[in-house]
């Protein structure tokens, strides 16, 4: 396992087998501290070595971990400790992001003390000091709560018995945004869930012993589970870990770590694909990416044009491209191209894997053949499905299996062409997926909200050319209130300090009033094509309590 960080030049390695010292010492502290089989621990770490390390301590003794990514906000972290009343929260001081300090340690003492407003408390709180972003005295520390890693950690023996568990016994918790404000906990198991993560990182990406994998996704996220840690282990690959951001110090980064280590397999997000693309040619040619042999995508649909410059231009028109088609609940791949074994059509997903059901059925459920469009679903079990969200099994019945009776489904639209190819169109609730992460509506105007001047609140995706959708905010404020380029900016920060940076709007509309039916239901599909300045395409809006606001909104659109 290679680590390359955040600046050039700043790299490590282990072995497998100097990896499992490392798992084994962090499990014995855990057994240490009263963490036991089904216990959960909460990880807030960065894309250090440690996060997958923390990862394979909680699993190798019956621990299940809920990574949350350290691009959440205090809110977000207290919300998911809340839920899953962990034994510990692990994390670090703090970690540098290009040349930007965030304060991780900051963040998660804030969490914490929210979470003892709402009840849970957490008694020990396991910091790693990474010395590249903060010192140690610099570091603001709970005395009797508070331990640093590298204080209690390296004491403890390397050899540590495995706790057996059932192949349907928890492995972790991931939460996922839903189309209420709630994040669901998204529950695997073990034995199924190996299984499948570890097939279909073998034959998606056409695996050999002799390559080089890296895959630039955050284990804070479903893919750094699958397809950073437990996928490729499980195959003995040798896998790279990236804590830094893909233009730091500049665009080319990526391809000066792919000739770096001599990189063979590539697997990143179309957003990652469109900003080096806006960024120009040059930052890719200057290198040779001569030892690439497999690229993949992951997160969203890749536009065409992203495909062509991802195929022709990064892999110079040598390397097959994986556009996987997956969700956090599905574990691993549904729908994926063999690398060389048919031909490929951009922007397409292709066709199912291995023993995967897919069907397009109509609003009423129906399955449909051949040539068409619809919702997509599942018609028969996999061993990577996920089996519960966390303490709301009705919700989970209710989300995936009530819709269309018979079926898991998606929640995302894909249409079938003629020769059978799968195209998946983003989703049809209101989840918007921002650069690959799923952010649901609710949460943001929730939110916004929040903040004591906004009275309402209605958030729609638009295009984005580099994170795919944008989220862009219809708001209302209180009565007497003035627009004003402060009050924007507040909302914004808003956003930005309850969820996270990623969730920030990218507009902020100015809204007298927001079109609704009679009933009081907002109709987002005016909002959608108002956002998208198609206003010759609005539809019929007679039947709203009021349709004079149609105008106000389109006047106010450049406001």
């Amino acid at each position: 396992m290679y680590w390359e960080g955040n600046e050039p030049g700043q790299d490590g390695k282990l072995t497998y087998s100097e990896l499992l010292d490392k798992v084994c010492q962090l499990a014995n502290y855990l057994k240490s501290v009263g963490v036991g089989k089904g216990d959960s621990v909460i990880i807030y770490l960065p894309m250090l070595l440690e996060l997958p390390i923390t990862m394979l301590a909680c699993a190798r003794i019956g621990a299940v971990h809920s990574v949350v990514f350290a691009g959440f906000s205090a809110d977000s972290l207290a919300q998911r400790i809340v839920d899953c009343k962990p034994k510990l929260v692990i994390t670090c001081n703090a970690v540098k992001r290009g040349v930007k300090p965030i304060l991780l340690k900051d963040i998660v003492d804030a969490a914490l003390a929210e979470s003892e407003k709402e009840g849970v408390t957490v008694g020990l709180c396991l910091a790693y000091e990474n010395q590249s972003a903060m010192k140690r005295e610099d570091t603001k520390w709970q005395a009797g709560r508070d331990v640093w890693w590298q204080d209690v950690v390296t004491d403890f023996p390397t050899k540590c018995d495995v706790e057996w568990v059932d192949a349907e016994d928890p492995l972790f918790l991931l939460y996922t945004s839903g189309s209420t404000g709630k994040p669901k906990g998204v529950l695997h198991t073990t034995g199924g869930y190996m299984v499948y993560s570890s097939t279909t990182f073998k034959y998606a990406f056409d695996y050999k012993p002799s390559d080089i994998y890296w895959c630039t996704a955050d284990c804070g996220w479903i893919t750094g589970h699958s397809y950073v840690t437990y996928g490729p282990l499980l195959n003995g690959a040798t896998v790279l870990v990236f804590e830094g951001t893909p233009n730091y110090p500049d665009s080319g980064r990526c391809w000066d770590i792919v000739d770096k280590y001599k990189v063979t397999i590539f697997y990143t997000a179309p957003t990652l694909v469109r900003s080096l693309m806006r960024d120009g040619t040059e930052y890719v040619t200057r290198y040779s990416r001569k030892s690439l042999r497999v690229l993949g995508s992951v997160g969203e649909p890749i536009n065409p044009s992203a495909w062509r410059w991802f195929y022709n231009i990064v892999g110079d028109s040598q390397c097959p491209i994986s556009d996987t088609w997956w969700q956090t609940e599905t574990g691993g791949f549904m729908i994926t191209p063999l690398p060389g074994a048919w031909p490929q059509k951009p922007g397409s997903a292709t066709f199912p894997f291995f023993g995967v059901q897919p069907v397009i059925v109509d609003e009423k459920g129906q399955e449909i053949g051949g040539e068409c469009s619809g919702y997509l679903c599942i018609k028969k079990s996999w061993p990577g499905a996920f089996r519960t969200l966390y303490g709301d099994h009705d919700r989970y019945e209710t989300t995936y299996f009530k819709p269309f009776a018979g079926y898991y489904f998606t929640g995302d639209g894909c249409s079938r062409d003629k020769d059978g190819y799968y195209w998946l169109t983003g989703r049809v609730d209101d989840v918007i997926n921002v650069s690959g992460h799923r952010i649901g509506t609710a949460e943001v105007e929730s939110a916004l909200v929040s903040h004591p001047q906004c009275a309402e609140a209605a958030v729609v995706g638009v295009e984005h050319e580099v994170k795919g959708q944008g989220i862009y905010a219809f708001v209302t404020l209180v009565d007497g209130v003035p627009y004003s380029e402060e009050l924007r900016k507040a909302l914004i920060l808003t956003v930005r300090s309850q969820i996270g940076a990623f969730a920030a709007p990218d507009k902020i509309h100015w809204a007298p009033g927001l079109p609704k039916t009679r009933s009081g239901k907002i109709m987002r599909r005016i909002l959608r094509k108002i956002a998208s300045r198609q206003l010759d395409e609005l539809g019929d809006t007679s039947t709203l309590a009021d349709p004079g606001v149609v105008d106000q909104l389109i006047a106010l659109k450049d406001c």
